[in-house]
């Protein structure tokens, strides 16, 4: 099988958009997964909520997102790319990051301009990094990559939101120059801006769809004749899987039983029992043998 970034390459090579459920624990990526989706990413603002039950304010370390990641690319097949925020420092940070996500298995990894603690891109607060800071964190994760770090770079820029399009569509054009393999331009607020930002900033593009978010949400196939080729719906998986355990906690304190739950037999397949239950048969009987003397 190709490795991670490998499978990630061949699917970008294709002229199309995909469409990016994106996860929070090694649980969603798997479902992800077996949906039939492609590639997936770890989304900042799913960790954190996952792990921790926090906001995306900054306030998740680095260590415990690899450990996250490294969880989540354990459990599927199909590429992940991964939040690694500002690289959780100065360039040399950077580095360390861009390393660390590569070893625990990640396809690629995000890199973004925002000045530290990073905020979720659609929400108020954040600020970001003058345009040289925000070059040398991108100089530094590609110089990771070209000495022999297995991963591409997802470049992010959020000054659409803090300084404006024209800051942001330079950075994304500085970024593609120093060698980054994706771009990211985030909160446009409308499709003309998302049109404008894909005629003066070549390269493959990624589309950040949150529901409620700065940026409206469109649908795919006028994402792809924009010309992106990754649709990330970071938040719309835990918004479903929240409302539901709402919905069903809401239940138990009205007296009643929730609905609309997974059968358990599905639930045990999902999960992996099935799988198990097949390789635990390998084993069956197999006893060690032991000479008597």
């Amino acid at each position: 099988m190709a490795s991670a970034p490998d499978q990630l390459r061949q699917l970008l090579a294709r002229e199309r958009l995909h469409v990016m459920p994106c996860c929070g624990d090694a649980l969603s990526a798997k479902l992800i997964e077996q949906a039939g989706f492609p590639v997936t990413f770890m989304s900042g603002f799913a960790v954190a909520a996952h792990r921790l039950g926090v906001p995306d304010t900054g306030l998740i370390s680095y260590a415990e997102v690899v450990d996250q990641g490294r969880n989540i690319t354990d459990a599927v097949t199909i590429p992940v790319i991964g939040d690694g925020d500002t690289g959780y420092g100065n360039a040399l940070n950077v580095r360390r990051t861009v390393q660390g996500f590569a070893k625990a298995g990640f396809a690629a990894v995000m890199i973004e301009d925002q000045l530290a603690p990073k905020r979720c891109g659609h929400t108020r607060g954040k600020a970001v990094v003058d345009r040289e800071e925000a070059l040398d964190r991108i100089l530094a994760a590609v110089d990771a990559r070209n000495d022999g770090t297995d991963i591409l770079i997802l470049a992010r820029t959020d000054a659409r939101g803090v300084i404006g399009l024209g800051e942001a569509i330079e950075r994304a054009n500085r970024f593609r120059e120093l060698g980054a393999d994706l771009l990211f331009v985030e909160a446009p607020k409308s499709a003309a801006e998302m049109r404008t930002i894909l005629k003066e900033a070549p390269g493959i593009h990624m589309a950040n769809m949150v529901e409620g978010g700065t940026t409206p949400v469109l649908p795919p196939a006028e994402l792809e004749a924009i010309g992106y080729r990754l649709a990330a719906h970071p938040l719309t998986l835990m918004a479903a899987a929240m409302q539901a355990m709402v919905d069903a906690l809401d239940a138990f304190k009205q007296g009643r039983h929730p609905d609309r739950l997974m059968d358990f037999a599905e639930l045990r397949r999902r999960v992996g029992f099935d799988d198990y239950y097949a390789a635990e048969q390998r084993y069956a009987g197999v006893r060690p043998h032991v000479d008597v003397v």
